[in-house]
């Protein structure tokens, strides 16, 4: 039986177990403290562990994240259509288009099947009302059933009575106060509409509180506007409405988005209304698309204009 004999080795000069634990330890904290981004961008005290995915901001913590979002307004939602150079582009940004332009076509594939999407852009109901509308020298045009003017609309018209109930909007702009009012007759004053709201005995209790300041004005202090639709966003304009006539008179060869908004203004914020000029008027009157032009009309309409500009 042979016998193998060892070197015994000095185990001082030899690394012991604990030591090279020790040093892989320490090796790996090293790894850690490159892998390290920055200091925290918030509290600038601890290394930082998080990178935000809009603004790359640098936060060591959960907290100094949410104060991050508190301060900044940040979103922390990545930027997925962020250009990208050549050289950075790798498979992680490669995945994320990927998934952006699924997430795309998820997202217009919903659009089509949703049920107001889909329906018809005008009603039948409001062809009606258009063409009615038509006979009376008022240009009525309608938005899509998605919008919120569209689904509030309450006009009706009475055909043996041939006139409008319409939706109605009133706004006070000094008392920051608005009201609607459904199924107005078109035969109603401006006076007597307003009767209800600013009138110092036969107003509502309620909304003459809110209109203090309107009900103490004298009446000759108000006027009623009515925005001019169909112009460009830089060149806002208004009809100023006669208060002593009905309310079909005021609405005739004007144009109306879904329902009359009218806004009632005190003298001091008169300014702030600029007027449709009486050549505009003129032109509207001749040149409307509801009405045939003739060469006469043309050549009067022409003549008109020039000589009130």
């Amino acid at each position: 039986m042979c016998s193998v004999i060892l070197p015994i080795t000095d185990m001082s000069a030899a690394e012991s177990p604990a030591e090279v634990s020790g040093q892989e330890e320490g090796e790996l904290k090293g790894t850690k403290r490159k892998m390290s981004l920055s200091r925290c961008g918030m509290c600038g005290s601890e290394e930082a562990k998080y990178r935000c995915p809009a603004c790359l901001a640098h936060s060591c913590s959960m907290a100094c994240v949410k104060k991050h979002k508190e301060n900044s307004g940040c979103s922390g939602v990545r930027d997925k259509t962020a250009f990208v150079s050549l050289s950075q582009f790798d498979e992680i940004t490669l995945l994320s288009d990927y998934r952006y332009l699924e997430d795309t076509g998820r997202f217009a594939d919903g659009a089509t099947r949703d049920p107001l999407i889909r329906s018809p852009r005008i009603t039948s109901k409001a062809k009606k009302l258009a063409a009615n509308a038509r006979n009376m020298n008022i240009t009525l045009r309608f938005l899509p059933v998605t919008f919120t003017k569209s689904r509030e609309n309450s006009t009706l018209f009475l055909t043996k009575e041939k006139r409008f109930l319409w939706h109605l909007k009133l706004i006070f702009p000094q008392s920051n106060t608005e009201f609607s009012r459904i199924r107005v007759s078109d035969t109603q004053t401006v006076e007597q509409i307003l009767t209800h709201y600013i009138h110092p005995t036969e107003s509502d209790p309620v909304t003459r509180q809110k209109l203090k300041m309107y009900v103490q004005a004298p009446f000759d202090h108000v006027k009623v506007f009515m925005k001019a639709e169909g112009r460009k966003a830089n060149s806002l304009r208004y009809h100023e409405l006669d208060i002593q006539k009905s309310l079909r008179d005021n609405l005739s060869y004007k144009m109306l988005i879904e329902y009359p908004v009218l806004h009632v203004v005190l003298q001091e914020r008169w300014k702030d209304y600029p007027l449709k000029g009486p050549a505009e008027r003129i032109m509207l009157l001749y040149f409307s698309p509801w009405q045939h032009v003739t060469p006469t009309e043309m050549s009067v309409s022409c003549t008109a204009s020039s000589t009130l500009s």
